[in-house]
């Protein structure tokens, strides 16, 4: 039965729920504040990464964070002025910091990312979207295999999941990728992943496909859902009553207010990202390279090299700081010296990082019609389309192929 489907953020999991949703026969109304991927859709870096199912924290995070919080050349950083008002987030998202809880994040989050290349093919087939998805590799650069074996637990579980890396050194590392220096000494290569040379430009492009199939895109801020029998029945936007059938929230960071008019209290924080980008470089890598010492990517893209990554904790409303795209700068010119371009970009975004590292997925308990679908964490592009197909299947009445209780929205009620 077709039903009319408003989806509330326009990034790529909304974009992606949108297209699932027009393909199996129901009607779109597609909003979102700024217009599609105009957010962390349009910043990341990049990668299709199906092998990052390791979460952020782990074992030994305890100890490095503070550390890290006081080296200007590690890629964490704090807005002191909000750490009251993160700290009992934090203390929630630490006590995932173990080898159980990795292990646990690891497995639900497999389902949803370790086939992306594959969900964004067939998400942008006949889309007009699909040259900006290129197959390729992603690999890990370290400056030595000290440095790598450090990583072993985190290489232990990817394998778990059939991710197997090829180890890279010396003249096979040169040969592979001559645009790393010698400050590089082992590269860990995973096969069978991909990258968006333009991820704003693909989710924009995906968003027009959807609109020229008769999606309705409106640009407004919602304020709340309307409920008639304890369903969904319209959404407040922009001063107007939508009227629909359903609606999937899928704002990322700026879920949590909503959220909370829907009845979830979410432990939803921001990981504030950063992008460095060089455009005209003078040499670009073969494929998406994480400089692991500086967490964060090095992606090749239509007409520039993308530096993305960072993790700093400072809420949605402070402006960028500068320290990030100083550590940027000065790490990409250790691992590939002698780089230069012709201009740059800067820009910073808000991740939607929940104290678990999972997303929400499914429908809001008390209120039939209402799904959720925010919260990806690191892996929002290379979970997306995956999440839309899920979100369609259940609005269409469907029982995906895939335990969704790990994502399910009553987990912290």
């Amino acid at each position: 039965m077709s039903r009319t489907v408003a989806v509330i953020g326009a990034g790529i999991v909304g974009v992606s729920t949108a297209i699932w949703l027009q393909r199996a026969g129901h009607e779109v109304v597609l909003i979102d504040r700024k217009g599609p991927a105009e957010g962390a859709s349009h910043g990341n870096a990049g990668v299709l990464a199906s092998c990052s199912v390791v979460p952020v924290p782990g074992p030994g995070l305890w100890t490095k964070a503070p550390r890290m919080l006081l080296d200007p050349d590690q890629p964490l950083f704090m807005k002191w002025g909000y750490f009251p008002r993160v700290l009992p987030w934090l203390l929630k998202y630490m006590r995932h910091a173990n080898a159980e809880a990795v292990r646990t994040r690891a497995r639900a989050a497999a389902p949803i990312i370790g086939d992306s290349l594959a969900d964004h093919q067939a998400l942008s087939a006949g889309t007009g979207a699909e040259r900006w998805v290129v197959p390729g590799d992603y690999v890990f650069a370290y400056r030595d295999r000290a440095a790598y074996e450090a990583d072993a637990f985190g290489y232990s579980v990817r394998r778990e999941h059939g991710f197997v890396c090829e180890e890279l050194e010396g003249a096979a590392l040169r040969a592979y990728e001559p645009a790393l220096g010698e400050q590089v000494g082992l590269a860990a290569r995973f096969g069978n992943h991909g990258r968006i040379t333009d991820p704003g430009a693909y989710v924009k492009a995906l968003a027009a496909h959807a609109v020229a199939n008769g999606a309705r895109l409106v640009i407004a801020e919602v304020d709340d859902l309307v409920r008639g029998n304890g369903a969904v029945t319209g959404v407040r936007a922009g001063g107007e009553t939508i009227p629909c059938d359903a609606a999937v929230l899928t704002t990322g960071a700026y879920s949590g207010p909503l959220a909370k008019k829907l009845g979830l209290t979410v432990p939803l924080e921001t990981e504030r990202g950063y992008h460095l980008e060089l455009w005209e470089p003078s040499a670009m890598p073969r494929n998406p390279i994480m400089i692991a010492a500086g967490k964060f990517v090095a992606t090749p893209m239509e007409g520039r090299l993308r530096l993305a990554g960072i993790v700093e904790l400072g809420g949605l409303e402070a402006p960028p700081s500068r320290a990030p795209f100083a550590l940027l700068e000065r790490s990409i010119r250790a691992a590939m010296p002698g780089l230069t371009w012709k201009h740059r970009v800067e820009w910073m975004g808000h991740r939607p990082a929940v104290a678990d590292s999972l997303p929400l997925i499914g429908e809001v308990p008390g209120l039939k019609g209402a799904f959720a679908g925010f919260g990806h964490d690191h892996v929002g592009l290379t979970g997306g389309p995956k999440t839309g197909r899920i979100l369609s299947q259940l609005i269409s009445g469907q029982s995906p192929n895939i335990d969704l209780a790990p994502y399910a929205p009553s987990r912290f009620q």
